[in-house]
């Protein structure tokens, strides 16, 4: 019997859409093992977070309030005495996982297994599938440590969806930070947009570098990234060359995406760039190489110049969204 502590990621007061992808990790090994698993929120208006977790099937939902902005040594204390009365602690492969649970695996003694792609009980172990080599190698691993940390990745992971019930909600102590008057959050900037968040997303829109400028990603590309009701994404080639700002990167060092569509514009498929969306359900790419790498990976290519067919296609999108 395994018991999972699932580490919730906070956004002004509600819960992100990261912390399902967890649930739904959580719900797999705990199902598989005869276990139970409860959700921790942490941070500022945590208790207000909590009442939207409530339905998912957790024995309980932990809160602990912090205010201010997210840091994470003063997370990390907290979350590790929570932790210590579980079998595995798991938060999503977003930047907040990836930031916070290798600290508090360090100070509870306890094996990680990081960005993982899928979890699988055989007997009394778990064994944890990760790609490697941008997605090219797939390795399966264990963690023999009595407590087992690990992120998951929200693109390999469907998001849980509401099991009925409700959750009791409980409060935990916060153990003070370690780095108590040494470190200052100075604020953070949020951009707001009315288009969907880029890694959770439905349809999601990439441009490269091929665009050429940032007024073609504004002229040519966000026309139809809007008609389609689109995330905006981007090469690393389109981010280092300033057409976009980076995060909107997709791929092995931006963010990794699995929309129901994507559409790459422009991109010819380097590695970096497929690692980081090839788990999407469909991929369109448009590219006047016919040889281009993502050819490999997409459902339908359409060799062609962007500068005529993105418009073409924003048009089409639009009639049709029109007579629909």
């Amino acid at each position: 019997m395994t018991n999972v502590l699932v580490v919730a990621e906070l956004a002004q007061g509600k819960s992100r859409k990261t912390t399902l992808s967890a649930v739904a990790f959580a719900k797999t090994v705990t199902e598989a093992t005869g276990g139970s698993f409860d959700i921790l929120a942490i941070g500022a208006d945590a208790e207000s977070a909590a009442e939207e977790l409530t339905g998912f099937g957790a024995g309980k939902v932990l809160t602990a309030e912090i205010e201010g902005d997210y840091i994470c040594e003063s997370y990390a204390p907290t979350v590790a005495e929570v932790a210590k009365e579980y079998g595995v602690v798991v938060a999503c492969a977003s930047t907040f996982g990836k930031d916070l649970m290798p600290r508090v695996a360090t100070k509870i003694g306890a094996g990680v297994a990081s960005d993982i792609s899928k979890v699988s009980v055989e007997g009394d172990e778990l064994h944890y599938t990760r790609p490697m080599y941008a997605g090219n190698v797939f390795g399966t691993m264990k963690v023999t440590t009595d407590i087992q940390v690990v992120t998951v990745r929200q693109s390999e992971f469907e998001p849980a969806a509401p099991s009925g019930g409700s959750s009791s909600v409980e409060s935990v102590d916060v153990v003070d930070a370690d780095c108590e008057g040494k470190i200052e959050s100075l604020g953070i900037e949020v951009v707001e947009s009315e288009r969907p968040d880029l890694g959770e997303a439905d349809v999601v829109v990439s441009g490269g570098r091929s665009l050429k400028s940032a007024e073609n990603f504004e002229n040519v590309l966000e026309p139809l990234v809007d008609a389609l009701g689109a995330a905006m994404g981007a090469s690393r080639a389109a981010v280092d060359a300033g057409y976009v700002p980076n995060e909107l990167q997709v791929g092995q060092t931006g963010k990794v995406v699995a929309p129901k569509l994507y559409v790459a514009v422009g991109i010819s498929g380097a590695i970096q760039h497929l690692a980081g969306m090839k788990g999407s359900k469909v991929i369109v790419a448009i590219n006047k190489d016919k040889e281009a790498p993502i050819a490999q990976v997409a459902d339908y290519f359409l060799v062609a110049d962007l500068f005529d067919a993105v418009p073409a296609m924003t048009e089409a999108v639009k009639k049709a969204k029109a007579a629909g």
